[in-house]
């Protein structure tokens, strides 16, 4: 897509973000299974459900737009998602892979956050509250996730995998 405009711009980093999420939502599903603490284990399935609204609200943002959600693929997250599978296959230690797993699953929810705020300013500047508000909502639920995440690892599993 050739971008002329802040409109264009908006819509390919719309469209950019939807290939992420169904991206993440495979990824998720790897990480569930690979880690072996079950509050991380319940966090990526809090995720993945929370994933799944936030495609369907990514959706409606499109609708919103009058435009396609296709067209764009996330190469960060691609490279975050195989980077995470690499962990994967190479820890053996369990208390480890957890860690590294938070650590892989952060570095997403990092680019997310970002993706999102950008979006969040895009939206506001172009009018398009109702896009904004949806967008806000999703940049929320990624922050939060961030922050059970990060509490994981202080509270319990980086001590683990040090021991």
């Amino acid at each position: 897509m050739e971008i002329r405009t802040l409109e264009d711009l908006f819509i390919d980093e719309l469209r950019d973000i939807y290939d992420a999420e169904h991206r993440i939502l495979e990824g998720i599903e790897k990480m569930e299974e690979a880690a072996s603490n079950e509050e991380l284990k319940e966090a990526f399935r809090t995720h993945h459900e929370e994933t799944q609204g936030q495609i369907d609200r990514l959706e409606q943002v499109f609708e919103i737009c009058e435009k396609s959600p296709e067209g764009e693929e996330c190469q960060a997250i691609r490279g975050h998602i195989e980077e995470a599978d690499e962990l994967i296959d190479n820890i053996e230690d369990e208390e480890v892979c957890d860690a590294a797993l938070i650590a892989a699953a952060q570095k997403i929810e990092h680019y997310e956050i970002a993706a999102y705020g950008t979006l969040c300013t895009l939206g506001k500047m172009l009018g398009k509250d109702e896009c904004a508000d949806l967008l806000k909502e999703t940049l929320e639920e990624e922050k939060n996730t961030d922050k059970r995440l990060s509490a994981l690892a202080l509270d319990k599993i980086n001590e683990r995998a040090a021991a």
